[in-house]
């Protein structure tokens, strides 16, 4: 696939063995997923899933195509298909586990790993079968779908692979788990080219790889859930602005452009993000490719007008309805929207279990939005998933396979900021790259309130941008023999160990004379400060 389109015959554009395997492989996967769907009754359906398959692969091979001028290695192809597979085969796992193995909830017993999926998919469904028009998800349906485009998209999907098989049409949720995979899968691809255009080969391989094993990934792109396109539209969006600096045409800002048109369906507040994400970006890249604009200025000027006046007509459209009578700038909606909503999921906080709400208790008041942005941005915490356990053991394995993945993650990006205040020579971008990696780490803990659930997915949307941050750390820590990654990650882990009693003593009624959670906190810090000094002293220049 890697070969030009210009090598005649040879090429997968004219080979029609390359077709004819990649026919076979999607109708293999049709009528897989077709057979699960129906709970190993029958393959009715496969009709269906076999049009998605074929559309969501032919939409991965163009987008391979497309990105064919960065050189792809052979072994991205591997990489991305890989990326596939695991999402499609945990989405398949998920439907046919959750049933029997879940809580008997009525999503988990239809095979929905996320409970407002569930509710947003079925309500796709009866939108999809009734003769209402599909552009009522965006104005009916806001206690389902915030926004309405997930819900848009589903009932799309739905309405018309139903009306290709109208014999076999039925509710098949694993149609839009299809979907989801392919699109998230993506990610990969565009996260390994503007990694490779900023950092080389080296850290955009080690980027691809990781985004593809990453667990919070491919559980929200084996879901019906919006995360699986806002994961993939945050690394499309940030390749169209390094192209863009880099070439100085219209190739870069069509990819731009492209990323915030989808995006703002799904989330305006999140096309608002990722627009200033992007302009904040723009900033250092400014000044490392100082290069002269082949696009004159004022079409970037009217693209501009045109893509702002655009989002603010979709926040002020999407949050018209939750804001107070009177109140119309679209700025000052966001504002409200995002008070109104920490307080609510800080009340959530609060109330969510005994033990937090004690803690909050016992500090003062000023220091509550604070304590819940550092509870927000450690969850899911690794301690509290190896031990609080759940009475459906899949969901044990769940909550400490993505503890485990944030495990390993965050300490790269607390160690990140060293290189990136120490490189002088990329005018402040890496700089920059971690403070958006971390204000939305803040921003999705400030929005969600510390949730187990909630704060992991409004994250996840910056994904890409974290292992791209991560692995370029890991790699200048190895070139630079920087201690500082081993000594952050040996503090953390010094700092949970002694969470691993607490939560004993809280859930099991161990012994332990260590009860207090602050005490906890402050006899886990001392520790790692205590380890700090003495390997430093260990080994500073001379010690030996």
């Amino acid at each position: 696939m890697a070969e030009s389109v210009t090598q005649g015959n040879n090429s997968p554009i004219f080979c029609w063995r390359f077709w004819l395997a990649l026919a076979a492989a999607c109708l293999f996967t049709a009528i897989i997923f077709a057979y699960i769907s129906t709970r190993f009754t029958n393959a009715s359906g496969w009709i269906s899933f076999f049009i998605v398959v074929l559309f969501m692969a032919g939409l991965t091979w163009i987008c391979w195509r497309l990105l064919q001028k960065e050189n792809p290695p052979g072994k991205l192809r591997t990489v991305l298909i890989g990326a596939v597979l695991l999402r499609l085969a945990a989405g398949a796992f998920l439907y046919i586990a959750l049933p029997v193995y879940g809580h008997d909830s009525p999503q988990e017993t239809s095979g929905y790993v996320m409970a407002d999926a569930g509710k947003r998919d079925q309500a796709a469904y009866q939108l999809a079968v009734s003769e209402k028009p599909l552009f009522t998800a965006f104005k009916t349906r806001r206690g389902i779908d915030q926004y309405g485009g997930m819900l848009f998209v589903s009932a799309l999907v739905y309405r018309y692979t139903g009306v290709i098989d109208p014999a076999q049409a039925g509710h098949y949720p694993l149609l839009i788990v299809i979907i989801t995979a392919f699109i998230s899968a993506l990610a990969v691809l565009f996260l390994w080219a503007f990694s490779n255009r900023l950092w080389g080969t080296t850290a955009a391989m080690l980027s691809a790889f990781i985004l593809m094993i990453y667990p919070e990934a491919i559980l929200l792109g084996s879901s019906q859930m919006r995360e699986a396109f806002t994961m993939t539209l945050t690394v499309v969006a940030i390749y169209g602005l390094i192209r863009f600096f880099q070439e100085r045409t219209l190739i870069g800002a069509a990819w731009m452009l492209l990323a915030l048109i989808l995006s703002l369906p799904l989330s305006p507040p999140y096309a608002a993000f990722l627009l200033v994400a992007m302009l904040i970006t723009a900033v250092p890249l400014s000044r490392l490719y100082p290069g002269e604009s082949r696009v004159p200025l004022s079409t970037i000027a009217i693209l501009s007008i045109i893509v702002i006046a655009g989002i603010t007509a979709g926040l002020w459209w999407s949050l018209r309805q939750f804001t107070p009578e009177g109140m119309s700038n679209p700025f000052a909606m966001l504002e409200w929207w995002f008070q109104k909503s920490a307080d609510f999921q800080a009340q959530i906080t609060r109330l969510d279990s005994g033990w937090t709400q004690k803690a909050l208790r016992n500090v003062p008041e000023w220091t509550h939005i604070p304590l819940i942005l550092i509870y927000g941005s450690i969850q899911p915490f690794l301690p509290a998933a190896l031990i609080a356990g759940s009475h459906a053991k899949i969901w044990w394995i769940i909550a400490v396979w993505r503890a485990l993945g944030w495990f390993l993650l965050f300490p790269v990006l607390v160690y990140a900021f060293i290189p990136a205040v120490k490189n002088k020579t990329d005018k402040g971008l890496a700089l920059v790259l971690n403070l958006l990696v971390w204000g939305g780490i803040l921003i999705a803990a400030f929005r969600s309130g510390g949730d187990l659930w909630d704060n992991p997915r409004y994250r996840a949307a910056l994904v890409g941008l974290q292992i791209a941050v991560a692995s370029w750390a890991v790699i200048t820590s190895r070139h630079t023999n920087d201690r500082w990654l081993k000594r952050i990650y040996i503090s953390i882990i010094l700092l949970l160990l002694w969470f691993l009693p607490w939560y004993l003593f809280r859930y099991y009624g161990l012994n332990w004379p260590v009860t207090n959670l602050y005490l906890t906190i402050g006899l886990g810090t001392a520790t790692a400060f205590i380890y700090l000094i003495l390997d430093w002293y260990l080994n500073k220049p001379g010690s030996k």
